[in-house]
Parts: C-alpha cells; sequence; structure tokens
C-alpha cells in the first residue's frame, strides 16, 4: 500500500508535492477542523508549501474550508475538512454465502448498500453477478453526481502477496483465481484504483483507517463466519498489513488446534475450522448449507445440543484469539462476522477464556481490548473501499 520510495529520483519535486499534499490530507482526514498553521506546526512544513498544497487540494475538490478559528498570535485561520461531497469509493465482498456491496463517502459514511444471497459457483459467474451489483450501485441516486475513485474487493482467502491473485479459498473450492482479471470486462468504463484483498485484511484496515480520534497504533480483526480468518493493520496515515510471504498471514483457520482431528477443507486435519466455523457448526447440528444458519439456530439457542456445540465453539475461538494476542500482540482486537449474531451462547465462552487467560504471561494488568461488532455485514466490503481511498491518495492520482 506504501509508495515505493525506491522508484522515485532524487530531487524529483512533483514527487514531493504529491508526498507533501498526501501527508496534508491524511491530517485533515484524521482531525478534521485543523488550519493552515495547524498543520504547519505539525507536519514541520514552510506555510508556503502548506498553502500551495492546501490550495491545490481545494482546487481538486478533496478538501473544504470551514469557519475562522481563534488564533493564539498572528491571524485567524480557517479550519479544513475533508470535502465528504466530491468522491466515492465502491467496496465488495465475495462471501461464501452472500455478496455485499456498498459505496462509500471518503469519511467512510456509506452512501449505499447490496446485501445479496450467493450460492457458491465458479469465480466466472460470480464476476458477471458481482458486475450487475456493482452497476446497480453506481447507478443509485446516493452517488450519481459523485466521481468515483475506484473499487476494491474483499475475498475468502489468501492473496498472493505483490499480485492480484486469490491463492485458495477453500470453502469456495476456488484456486488461482485473478478474479479482478474477470470482473474487468464487465466494468469496462469504470476507472481508478483497482485493488482485490482478503476478507479479513480488508476489515482490518478500514476498522482502523476510517477511525478518527484516538486511534490505537496497531488493530487485529478477527473474522469468524463460514471460516475463520484474521488481518493485522498498523500505522496511521496509510496502514501497514500484515501478510507474509505467500499471503498466508492470519489463516488462523487452518491452524492446528486438535491434531489427527477431523479433515478440514483445506485438506489437513484438526484445524481450527473443524471446531469454530460456520461450516462445522452447521454440520455438528445437521443444518442445510443452503440454510441461512442464524435464522435456523435463532430459536433453538436453548437447545442442549445447541448450547454444547455453540460452547464449544466459543471457546475454541477464545484459544485461537489468546493465541493472536501472543502471537501479534496488537492494541486492540475486534471480533466481527456472522457468528457473533449467536449472541452469548457463543459469545460468552470465547471472551471468558480470553479474559481468564490474556494475562498469564505478563502478569501485567494492562488489558488488550476486545470489541465485538455487533453488525459486520458490510464491514469487510467497507475496509475495501477504505484501501481503494488510501491508494487513491498516496498514489499518482493526487497529482
Amino acid at each position: 500500500m506504501a509508495t515505493s520510495y525506491q522508484q522515485q529520483k532524487a530531487g524529483d519535486l512533483n514527487f514531493l508535492k504529491r508526498l507533501n499534499r498526501s501527508a496534508i490530507l491524511e491530517m485533515v482526514r484524521r482531525v478534521p477542523g485543523l488550519t493552515r498553521a495547524d498543520i504547519a506546526t505539525q507536519a514541520q512544513l514552510t506555510k508556503a508549501t502548506v498553502g500551495s498544497g492546501v490550495q491545490s487540494l481545494l482546487n481538486q475538490g478533496w478538501l473544504k474550508e470551514g469557519d475562522l478559528q481563534k488564533s493564539s498570535g498572528g491571524r485567524p485561520g480557517r479550519a479544513l475538512h475533508l470535502n465528504d461531497d466530491r468522491h466515492y469509493l465502491l467496496g465488495a465482498e465475495v462471501g461464501v454465502h452472500r455478496l455485499r456491496l456498498v459505496a462509500c463517502a471518503p469519511s467512510g459514511k456509506v452512501l449505499e448498500a447490496l446485501h445479496e444471497p450467493f450460492v457458491p459457483t465458479t469465480p466466472e459467474s460470480t464476476a458477471a453477478l458481482l458486475a450487475e451489483l456493482l452497476q446497480q450501485l453506481m447507478n443509485s441516486p446516493a452517488v450519481a453526481h459523485r466521481e468515483n475513485l475506484g473499487i476494491g474487493v474483499a475475498l475468502p482467502g489468501p492473496i498472493a502477496t505483490g499480485e492480484a491473485v486469490l491463492r485458495r479459498a477453500p470453502n469456495l473450492g476456488w484456486q488461482d483465481v485473478r478474479f479482478l482479471d474477470l470482473l474487468h470486462p464487465h466494468l469496462p468504463e469504470l476507472k481508478g484504483v483497482w485493488l482485490m484483498e482478503n476478507e479479513a485484511k480488508s476489515a482490518a484496515f478500514g476498522e482502523l483507517y476510517f477511525r478518527t480520534g484516538k486511534i490505537p497504533e496497531s488493530l487485529l480483526y478477527v473474522s469468524a463466519g463460514t471460516g475463520i480468518g484474521s488481518g493485522m493493520a498498523e500505522g496511521s496515515h496509510s496502514p501497514l498489513l500484515t501478510r507474509g510471504v505467500q499471503g498466508l498471514a492470519g489463516e488462523i483457520g487452518h491452524t492446528i488446534l486438535q491434531p489427527g482431528g477431523l479433515y478440514c477443507h483445506c485438506g489437513n486435519r484438526g484445524c481450527a475450522e473443524t471446531l469454530v466455523s460456520g461450516w462445522s457448526i452447521r454440520a455438528t447440528l445437521g443444518i442445510n448449507e443452503k440454510d441461512d444458519l442464524i435464522h435456523m439456530l435463532g430459536p433453538r439457542l436453548q437447545e442442549p445440543e445447541v448450547m454444547r456445540t455453540l460452547g464449544r465453539a466459543g471457546e475454541a475461538l477464545g484459544m485461537l484469539i489468546l493465541n493472536l494476542h501472543h502471537t501479534q500482540n496488537p492494541a486492540e482486537i475486534v471480533l466481527g462476522g456472522s457468528l457473533t449474531q449467536l449472541g452469548n451462547t457463543f459469545l460468552e465462552p470465547a471472551l471468558t477464556y480470553f479474559d481468564a487467560n490474556q494475562h498469564r504471561l505478563l502478569g501485567t494488568t494492562q488489558r488488550v481490548p476486545l470489541r465485538v461488532v455487533e453488525d459486520s455485514t458490510f464491514v469487510a466490503a467497507r475496509g475495501a473501499a477504505a484501501q481503494v481511498l488510501a491508494r487513491a491518495i498516496h498514489g499518482p492520482e493526487l497529482s
């Protein structure tokens, strides 16, 4: 995601100007209401550099001016804000059972959203269906007057590092898919940034990047749905995602919790997903894949067999979160995914296990906060849109 400084020639003034504009825009995006003087002081840039950069961003429609702010000395300056009315971003998640799409303003505000049931099929058919829904979103009155900055697509599997290839999605039965290449012919008029990402990593990015006010230095997102995954984002202006050399970082659903256990969709035995995942819960309780798991279990949450199954799955999730706490040690953990809608029968064993064990190694009383997202339907799609925004801000498009 970060700009490659090695590819720039020393003394490239256009690059330096773009770098300064990106820094200014990120500061205002994170802390609305800053004045030019505030930016110059905090960024340690000259007033002339800030003035030129701000004027360029105003002309391009990225920023807008607000009221005059009181000054402790010198002339009062005008508050600067992100212009949330000029651009929009598209984000989409290809889930195992649903397609989820959003059109977002640069602040992260969802302008329009679509949630479509989806029967797993070929990558080609999925791309065609997704394109139809994206076209429907782009024709919405909520975005008709805005300029599109691009599209990000979140997918349920590891993405090759440095390459737009979905390596494998076991729960879809896909392998080595260049999904953007399949999508692009259906949307030739869609310009701007095109990117694809693992769904949990997209969610982590969006949860950190669209945050304002007090921002954690790192954030771990755990996605508990049909499969189990995680993503780790660090930094502020353009967060970095932990990927690994093959894109496998965060694939916690395929870490081994029970050696010699049940076979997983990936081919290994005893993976975490055989203990805690939507598909393993379905298998244990005999729920058809075509039926909505949350809807089917809602009336049955007090049944002894359901309580036992969800209790075991919840405790396994707590073990995974504790392992992530020890191996990645984020400043904040966010838990999302469709399984969180199962409520306390599932969540309480997970949270209790993590709470009881997170201090055993260091003995510290400093807690790592764990937040459960009540409705994570569009979190990954919104995160993919956030990645589009970051790429647009830090790429040549800002020239």
